[in-house]
C-alpha cells in the first residue's frame, strides 16, 4: 500500500512539475530564453562568416572575432541569470540526490563485503562474477546493436544538412576518449577513502572484493565484521527508507526546472527524433523484459511491477544512481539472495547502464547523418566496438554519456559541434536512458539468482 501512494505521489509531482514548469517559462524565463536564443542565431551566422574568410589577420575577421566574443558573453551572463530564476526548484532536487550519494557508497561497501564474506568459496565468487559478465556483455552489444539498426532505420539525422563547422565552435563537454590507463585509474582505486568520498563505485566494487574474500579467509574472526556490515546495511536501508519520501519533492523541483528552462515548444521542435528514440527505449524494454521472461517466467512481470517507483525516479532526476537504494530494496523484496544483490547490481551500475550504451550509437550515427558523413558499415562496426569499451565504468550521473560520445565521434571526423544539437534536449533523454538502466540492471540480477539457485 505504502509503494503504491508513493507511485501516485512521484506521478502526481511529475504532472504538477509540468504544468508549473509551464506557466514558470512563459511568464518569467521566456523573456531570457528569447535573448539567449537570439544571441545563439547571431554566434551562428558569425561562424558561417568566418569559415568563408581565409585570412585570420584581416580587419573584417578580427571585427567578427570581437563580435562573435560579446555576443557569447551575453550568451554565458543570460544563461546564468536564467539559471538563477530557476534554482528554488533545482535546490529540491539537488538536496534528495546529495541525500542519495551519501547513502550510495557505505550501502554497496557493506552489503558487497557482507554478501562476499558469507560465500563459501573463491570458486563461487568466480562463478557467479561469469554469469554477471556474460549478461552484462550480451545486453550491451544488444543495447548498442539497437541503437545502431534503429537509428539507420529512421535516418532522424537525414534532413539536418549541417555545414561542418570550423574550429572555434565548442560544446563545453569534456570528451571521454579511449585510454587503458584511464580505464585501468577508473577501476583500481589508490584510496579506499577518495573512492568513498567520489562515490566512485567502480572502485568500491574492487576494495570491497578484497575486503569480502579476506574476510571470508580468517574464518571466526570475520565473523564480527560481517555482522557489523550486516548491521550497517540495514542501518543506512533505513535512511534510504527516509529520504524515499522526499523523492515526490525531488520529482517535482526537477521536472519542473527542466520544462521551465527548456520550455514545452523543444517537443515539438525535436518531436521526430525524441520520438524515435523513446520508440527505441521501448523495444529495449521489451528485448530486456523477454531475455527475463525466459529465465523468470511470469515473475519477470512482476519484477517490473515492483521496481516501477525506483524507475520514476531515475526517470524524473535523470540518474539511475538516485534509484540504488530503492532497486536493492525490491530486489530482496522479490526473493533475490542478499549475496547476489550486493554482488551483481553495483557491478551493473559501471558495467549495464543498457540505456546509455543504445544512446551512444543512436546519438554518434545521428550526427554523422546531420553532417552528410557517411560511415560504412564496417566504419559503424568499429564505432560500436570502441563505444563498448569507453563506456566501461561510465557514471549513472547525467551528461556522462554525451562525454563519451564526444570522445568517439572525434575518432571518426564527426564534428564534436555537433553534439550542440543534443545538449538542449540531452536531460529528456535522460531521463529514459535512466530509467532504461535501472530496469537493466535489476533484471541482470534476478536473472543471475535465478541461474545461481538463489531466488526464493
Amino acid at each position: 500500500m505504502q509503494q503504491s501512494k508513493l507511485t501516485l505521489y512521484i506521478f502526481i509531482a511529475l504532472i504538477l512539475g509540468v504544468i508549473v514548469g509551464y506557466l514558470y517559462n512563459v511568464n518569467v524565463i521566456n523573456t531570457y530564453n528569447n535573448k539567449i536564443n537570439a544571441a545563439e542565431t547571431a554566434i551562428k551566422a558569425i561562424d558561417n562568416r568566418l569559415v568563408l574568410l581565409k585570412d585570420s589577420t584581416s580587419t573584417a575577421y578580427k571585427s567578427l572575432r570581437s563580435q562573435r566574443s560579446e555576443l557569447v558573453n551575453i550568451h554565458t551572463t543570460t544563461d546564468e541569470i536564467r539559471d538563477d530564476k530557476v534554482v528554488f526548484f533545482t535546490v529540491l532536487s539537488d538536496i534528495f540526490l546529495r541525500l542519495i550519494k551519501m547513502i550510495v557508497a557505505p550501502l554497496v561497501f557493506t552489503t558487497l563485503v557482507a554478501g562476499v564474506a558469507k560465500v563459501v568459496d573463491i570458486k563461487t565468487v568466480g562463478r557467479i562474477g561469469g554469469k554477471t559478465l556474460l549478461w552484462f556483455v550480451s545486453a550491451t552489444l544488444i543495447s548498442l546493436l539497437l541503437g545502431m539498426v534503429m537509428v539507420n532505420f529512421f535516418e532522424p539525422g537525414r534532413e539536418m544538412h549541417l555545414m561542418v563547422p570550423n574550429n572555434h565552435t565548442v560544446t563545453g563537454i569534456q570528451k571521454t576518449a579511449l585510454s587503458l590507463k584511464d580505464f585501468i585509474n577508473h577501476v583500481f582505486p589508490k584510496s579506499f577513502f577518495e573512492s568513498m568520498a567520489n562515490n566512485e563505485i567502480l572502485q568500491i566494487v574492487v576494495f570491497a572484493l578484497f575486503f569480502g574474500i579476506a574476510t571470508n579467509a580468517i574464518g571466526e574472526k570475520g565473523e564480527i565484521i560481517i555482522k557489523a556490515m550486516d548491521a550497517i546495511a540495514h542501518i543506512v536501508l533505513k535512511i534510504t527508507s527516509y529520504v524515499m519520501k522526499l523523492a515526490p519533492l525531488a520529482v517535482f523541483g526537477s521536472i519542473t526546472a527542466i520544462v521551465a528552462k527548456q520550455g514545452l515548444g523543444i517537443l515539438s521542435t525535436y518531436a521526430a527524433f525524441i520520438g524515435e528514440f523513446y520508440f527505441s527505449l521501448l523495444l529495449l524494454w521489451g528485448i530486456i523484459i523477454f531475455a527475463g521472461f525466459m529465465v523468470l517466467k511470469s515473475r519477470a512481470l512482476t519484477l517490473v511491477n515492483n521496481i516501477k517507483d525506483a524507475m520514476l525516479v531515475a526517470f524524473s532526476t535523470s540518474t539511475s544512481e538516485a534509484a540504488y537504494p530503492r532497486v536493492l530494496i525490491e530486489l530482496e523484496r522479490f526473493g533475490c539472495s542478499n549475496k547476489i544483490v550486493s554482488f551483481v547490481l553495483p557491478l551493473g551500475y559501471s558495467f549495464n547502464l543498457d540505456g546509455a550504451m543504445m544512446y551512444m550509437t543512436f546519438a554518434s550515427l545521428f550526427l554523422a547523418q546531420s553532417y552528410g558523413i557517411h560511415l560504412s558499415l564496417a566504419h559503424q562496426l568499429s564505432m560500436l566496438l570502441i563505444l563498448m569499451l569507453t563506456s566501461k565504468g561510465v557514471a549513472g550521473v547525467p551528461r556522462a554519456s554525451l562525454a563519451v560520445v564526444a570522445g568517439t565521434i572525434a575518432m571518426f571526423n564527426i564534428p564534436e559541434a555537433g553534439l550542440a544539437l543534443l545538449i538542449g534536449i540531452d536531460p529528456l533523454l535522460d531521463m529514459g536512458r535512466s530509467a532504461t538502466n535501472v530496469l537493466g540492471n535489476a533484471m541482470a540480477t534476478a536473472v543471475v539468482s535465478k541461474w545461481e539457485g538463489e531466488l526464493r
